[in-house]
C-alpha cells in the first residue's frame, strides 16, 4: 500500500512539474525599423523593449507595460507580480525629456505598441488580447496612445483594437513635463491635444483607471482621473471604471497589480462569451 502511495505521489509530482509553464525572456528588441534606428543614435539606444512570454503556449494575452518617471527618467521593466500568470509581459523604453520634446515619447509608445500588434503572434500571442498598462508617466502615455487614435493610425493600427487600458495614476490633463517644456508651471493645469481628457470618445477600449488616495496623491491626480471617468461616461463610453486605493499615495503599484490582473481576466472572460 505504501509503495503504491509513493508511486502515485511520484507520478503526480512529475505530472505537475511537466505541466508547469516555462517562460522565456528576450531583451533589448528594437521596435523601430532599421532605417529609423540608423538615422538617430538616441532612438537606436533608447527605443527598445523586453518581452517575457509563456513558451509553447498559444493565444495568450499580452500586457504592454510602460514605466514611470515623469517622462524624464526611468527604465523598462517586467514587474515581478505579473510574472507566471499565463500572460506575456512587454516592458518598454521610450525617449525622455529634455533630450526630446512632445510628442516624441508618445510616438515611441505607439511604435512599441505597434510592434507588439505586428509581432506577438510569432510568439504565440493573440493580437485581439493586447492590454496597455503603466504607472504615472507610463499611465499617461498609454492613455494618449489608446485615446488619440492618430498615433497608432500612423502604423495602420486601429486603437480600438486594444483590449483594455489600465493606467496606474496617470495624468489625464496635459502632462506636467509637457507643460514645463512650454514654460508653464506644473501647478497650472491645461487641457490641450496632449491631454487624454481632450480625446474622450464613446468607442474607446475598456478603461480601468486606478489611483492612490486623493489626499495622498501627487497634485490632483485622483481628481484628474475622476474627471476623465465622468467625461468618458458622458461621451457614451460604456466601460470606464475608477478605483481609488485609500491609504496609498502615488507609489500605489503594489495593490494595483492584482486589480490589473483581475481586469485582464474579466475582459478575457467577456470575449469568450461573445
Amino acid at each position: 500500500m505504501k509503495k503504491q502511495f509513493f508511486l502515485f505521489l511520484f507520478v503526480l509530482t512529475a505530472t505537475i512539474s511537466k505541466a508547469q509553464t516555462e517562460y522565456v525572456t528576450q531583451t533589448n528588441i528594437q521596435y523601430y525599423d532599421q532605417a529609423t534606428n540608423k538615422s538617430d543614435a538616441y532612438i537606436n539606444e533608447r527605443c527598445v523593449l523586453d518581452i517575457y512570454y509563456p513558451k509553447n503556449t498559444k493565444n495568450f494575452a499580452t500586457i504592454v507595460w510602460f514605466h514611470g518617471g515623469g517622462i524624464t527618467q526611468g527604465s523598462k521593466e517586467i514587474p515581478e507580480y505579473l510574472k507566471n500568470k499565463g500572460f506575456c509581459i512587454v516592458g518598454v523604453n521610450y525617449r525622455l525629456s529634455p533630450n526630446v520634446k512632445a510628442p516624441a515619447y508618445i510616438e515611441d509608445s505607439a511604435a512599441a505598441v505597434a510592434w507588439v500588434f505586428n509581432n506577438i503572434s510569432k510568439y504565440g500571442g493573440d493580437t485581439s488580447s493586447i492590454f496597455l498598462s503603466g504607472h504615472s508617466a507610463g499611465g499617461y502615455l498609454i492613455s494618449m496612445v489608446g485615446l488619440d487614435k492618430k498615433y497608432l493610425a500612423k502604423h495602420n493600427i486601429d486603437a480600438n483594437s486594444i483590449a483594455g487600458l489600465i493606467p496606474f495614476s496617470g495624468q489625464c490633463i496635459t502632462h506636467f513635463t509637457i507643460r514645463q517644456e512650454k514654460g508653464i508651471k506644473d501647478t497650472q493645469p491645461i487641457v490641450d491635444e496632449y491631454a487624454p481628457l481632450f480625446h474622450v470618445r464613446a468607442d474607446a477600449p475598456p478603461i480601468l483607471l486606478i489611483t492612490g488616495d486623493r489626499e495622498m496623491e501627487m497634485l490632483g491626480r485622483y481628481e484628474e482621473n475622476a474627471y476623465l471617468a465622468r467625461m468618458m461616461k458622458i461621451a457614451g463610453h460604456k466601460d470606464t471604471r475608477l478605483y481609488e486605493l485609500e491609504g496609498y499615495g502615488h507609489n500605489m503599484t503594489e495593490p494595483a497589480f492584482p486589480l490589473l490582473v483581475k481586469e485582464v481576466k474579466r475582459i478575457m472572460e467577456l470575449k469568450k462569451k461573445k
